[in-house]
């Protein structure tokens, strides 16, 4: 996953002005909407070329088994051939909804073992809907038809049908995400090119914390610091509330610089009006102590960002147990 320092900003802090905006005047975000479930009509069109790519697919694969079948000397058959095909793009075209919010989970989540652990998760929860959907539309299909189906259960079958269900969940994920990125930079293009919005005049001692459409209104001083999360970014409260907000860090420092809100680490701010001591280390690495107990690390690229808060050590009072933000 790219740096979120470097992402296009898909959210802003904003200021008390635009509490008065109604949820009506709200562009939807992008991968949301107002329908069910958070399907968009960009995703319907996303799920109808993706059905329309497997059902070509399925009707190629099922004429060559059929023609490999014919010259092998069996039945040529094709009706079944499709058969078998149909009722298993049906069941992954119902599975796609599921698959497009693994994506996104991933995509939001930091750290490449979280993501192949959700990835993982994902496969095999894909994998045995598939194999038992396909197997009960058959048996239902066949059934109505005066048949039976026998599926042959056994672990080589199975095996078989993971090896084909991962390279589907594989190539429709890969064009999710791709198409999640397209999105995502073509929102943020829009949004550079817009025309500045007139400002109105503020309260300095308050911001709104914006997600889509979902606003969450904040007093700067109540912020300890704020720190990336994959394609988020946290605020940490004084009262211990954590709001996470999807956006990048550097969008969060160039609006929160003017309450004292500074880059201490690569993906972390800091509230300075809140620090009570700070301990420098060795190693040029730093500590904050907050004046509410809680401490959190700098790194010494950014020492200077509290050179002005001196050398001292945090102060008495804070307890050794406090707690910690590594």
């Amino acid at each position: 996953m790219a740096d979120t320092e470097n992402a296009p900003p898909a959210a802003r802090v904003e200021p008390v002005w635009d509490q008065n905006r109604t949820r009506g005047d709200e562009p939807p975000a992008a991968g949301t909407s107002r329908g069910y479930f958070g399907i968009s009509s960009g995703d319907r069109m996303m799920f109808a070329a993706i059905a329309v790519v497997a059902l070509v697919i399925g009707i190629v694969n099922a004429f060559s088994f059929a023609q490999d079948a014919a010259w092998r000397g069996d039945s040529y058959d094709i009706g079944r051939r499709l058969f078998w095909e149909m009722s298993s793009i049906a069941v992954i075209l119902l599975l796609l909804p599921i698959l497009v919010l693994a994506v996104r989970r991933m995509r939001r989540t930091a750290g490449l073992a979280a993501q192949a652990a959700i990835g993982a998760i994902a496969l095999l929860g894909f994998s045995t809907l598939h194999i038992t959907g396909m197997v009960w539309v058959r048996k239902l299909a066949l059934w109505l038809a005066g048949g039976a189906y026998d599926f042959r259960f056994s672990l080589a079958t199975v095996l078989y049908e993971f090896r084909k269900d991962a390279v589907a969940f594989a190539l429709i994920a890969a064009t999710i995400w791709l198409l999640e990125s397209r999105r995502e930079l073509k929102s943020a293009a829009v949004a550079s090119s817009a025309p500045p919005t007139p400002k109105q005049p503020s309260s300095p001692d308050l911001i709104w914390l914006r997600d889509g459409t979902s606003r969450i209104r904040v007093v700067p001083r109540d912020i300890l610091w704020v720190a990336s999360a994959g394609n988020y970014i946290e605020y940490s409260l004084a009262d211990g509330t954590q709001h996470l907000i999807r956006g990048t860090l550097a969008a969060a420092e160039s609006e929160l610089a003017r309450f004292s809100i500074v880059r201490v680490h690569r993906t972390k701010l800091a509230n300075l009006d809140r620090v009570r001591g700070v301990d420098l280390k060795p190693s040029g690495d730093f500590e904050l102590a907050f004046d509410n107990g809680q401490t959190l690390g700098g790194s010494r690229r950014y020492r200077p960002a509290v050179a002005s808060l001196g050398s001292r050590t945090a102060p008495a009072g804070i307890a050794p147990g406090a707690p910690k933000q590594s």
